[in-house]
């Protein structure tokens, strides 16, 4: 059995729209050092995953986790995110890349960040699952590299 995921054209830019809506309000919650808006934007369920490998289960953990974070380990800190890519799977999912950073003057996209949004009961779009993978700079132009020469 195929199954044919296409919608049309309104539909999935409507379904774009409110994905990068929520991302926004993410950024936003970031840059207020709000971590109860922030974790709004996470399903109550949600698996967040940070790059040194610390995962918060749920969005009141996300919500808890963040208040020392944004008091202390990242205060004052801002969110910088471009979005890659948005591809949803199915009417009620979608899978989000983005490339990010924070920081306080200078932001650099330092990591990729996988998003997976679910649309819940309310129809509201939320993060179920949050994968944040740091660069690795050497790594990437060692690949590159590899990859050159194979073509």
């Amino acid at each position: 059995m195929q199954i044919d995921y296409q919608f049309p054209e309104a539909i999935r830019q409507q379904n774009d729209t409110e994905i990068r809506a929520s991302l926004e309000r993410m950024v936003s919650a970031w840059d207020a050092g709000d971590a109860a808006a922030f974790a709004a934007e996470f399903t109550s369920d949600a698996t967040y995953v940070i790059y040194v490998g610390l995962v918060y289960q749920g969005r009141a953990a996300i919500e808890s986790g963040h208040i020392p974070v944004f008091q202390k380990w990242q205060k004052g800190t801002r969110m910088s995110m471009l979005v890659r890519s948005v591809r949803t799977i199915g009417e009620d999912t979608a899978v989000v890349l983005t490339e990010g950073g924070i920081g306080k003057r200078r932001i650099t996209r330092d990591k990729v960040q996988t998003y997976t949004f679910v649309r819940e009961a309310d129809g509201r779009w939320r993060c179920a699952a949050f994968q944040n993978t740091k660069k690795n700079a050497l790594f990437i132009r060692m690949n590159a590299r590899a990859t050159a020469r194979t073509r």
